[in-house]
């Protein structure tokens, strides 16, 4: 009886430990912080390391209430590192209160009003011919592409950022984490 009860016992810490790698393969790591399907946008996006900047210039623009709102939205989420590489004092100069409307017109450029999966955009850009304009709720228009199995967004100015995380589940949406800032025409 002793082994069977040990036996059971062990079975039950491995299927523990096996619904624990199930849930956690589920959640994303972005910027060090696990990604949860049940937290909003903004709720998560605060939890990563590598968009403390994106994070400050939302707060900035006064965009966390409506991120953290129903949605679907899709964010296209530059990172610290893509903030960085603009041209030096564009950050700031954005994060002035003067500047408001222009952060805003940049932030809104990387949202869109849907709940868009990498595999959904992938089908539009091959079903487009090999691209897909994208309407962003700032007025942009992204173009979408494919570079071997990543997707590539070109702003209005022919910049381009590749998606480096794709399929970040949200409670309002999805988050797409791109390595450099797509900039409206202006």
């Amino acid at each position: 009886m002793r082994n069977f009860m040990r036996t059971i016992l062990a079975g039950s810490i491995a299927l523990s430990a096996l619904a624990g790698s199930a849930l956690a393969q589920d959640n994303p790591m972005v910027g060090g912080a696990e990604m949860f399907a049940d937290k909003n946008i903004v709720e998560n996006a605060m939890n990563s390391a590598d968009h403390t900047t994106l994070v400050a210039a939302v707060q900035a623009a006064g965009l966390a209430e409506t991120l953290q709102g129903e949605g679907p939205f899709t964010v296209f989420a530059p990172t610290n590192d893509a903030f960085a590489a603009l041209p030096e004092g564009t950050v700031d100069n954005l994060l002035l209160p003067e500047n408001k409307e222009q952060l805003t017109k940049v932030l809104t450029c990387h949202v869109v009003a849907a709940d868009a999966m990498s595999e959904a955009i992938g089908t539009m850009i091959s079903d487009d011919g090999g691209e897909h304009a994208i309407e962003t709720v700032g007025g942009c228009t992204v173009t979408a592409k494919m570079d071997g199995d990543n997707i590539v967004l070109v702003d209005e100015n022919g910049g381009e950022a590749t998606v480096t995380i794709a399929d970040v589940d949200q409670s309002n949406g999805v988050i797409h984490v791109i390595d450099a800032v797509l900039l409206p025409q202006m």
